[in-house]
């Protein structure tokens, strides 16, 4: 069974705790992939160095990977509250940290999350953790920007979402192309950002500000 030493507790204690748990079968299978991958690229995976590697390995899996077990109504949790508000409300550079699902390689970047209120607004946070839900999955950039958006339209069903999300991706850094200047770009408009000229215009002038 996967135990964790001195190293990891600041994590488990902190973090991890937070999340739904995978069983712990299903730790220790994925810790014996782990240890399998290591032998089968030349690695001695009983060597001092290695040893706890395939368990932390598998803990850090199961952290990347939370969004699969994390609930999109009870993270939100009545953080949804009655306005007037009708303008434009934009939360810039939400860090995320995502997984490519082609390589399992991570992709390292920033959301930027914009809705126009139709009677109801969302708690700040609950903005960046709903990001959060789906860049901790397997993904690729361009569905993760279309989830959030379609997630915060569901959910609010405000007048209009507008969803862009910039980053670096590992897979073409460390292998490949190898090109380590590279930022990708995608976007997701719905409702009046991508119907009206005027609010799509204002809402990519406020992220130049």
């Amino acid at each position: 069974m996967i135990q964790s030493d001195n190293a990891d507790l600041d994590i488990e204690e902190g973090l991890i705790h937070a999340i739904t748990r995978l069983p712990e079968k299903t730790l220790d299978r994925i810790a014996s992939a782990y240890r399998q991958l290591l032998e089968n690229v030349g690695e001695d995976s009983d060597r001092e160095g290695l040893r706890r590697t395939p368990d932390r390995a598998a803990r850090a899996f199961e952290f990347l990977t939370q969004g699969y077990r994390q609930d999109l109504e009870e993270i939100i949790n009545d953080a949804v509250f009655e306005s007037e508000a009708s303008e434009i409300i934009l939360v810039k550079d939400i860090e995320l940290y995502s997984l490519c699902e082609h390589h399992l390689l991570p992709f390292i970047g920033r959301a930027h999350v914009a809705y126009i209120p139709n009677g109801k607004v969302i708690g700040l946070s609950k903005v960046a953790r709903i990001v959060d839900v789906f860049a901790r999955r397997l993904q690729i950039q361009e569905n993760l920007t279309t989830q959030i958006a379609e997630s915060l339209m569901r959910c609010l069903e405000p007048s209009g979402v507008a969803v862009v999300v910039e980053a670096k991706h590992l897979c073409m850094m460390m292998r490949g192309v190898e090109k380590q200047n590279s930022v990708m770009k995608t976007s997701c408009l719905l409702g009046t950002f991508k119907e009206d000229a005027r609010t799509r215009s204002e809402f990519l002038s406020l992220l130049k500000d």
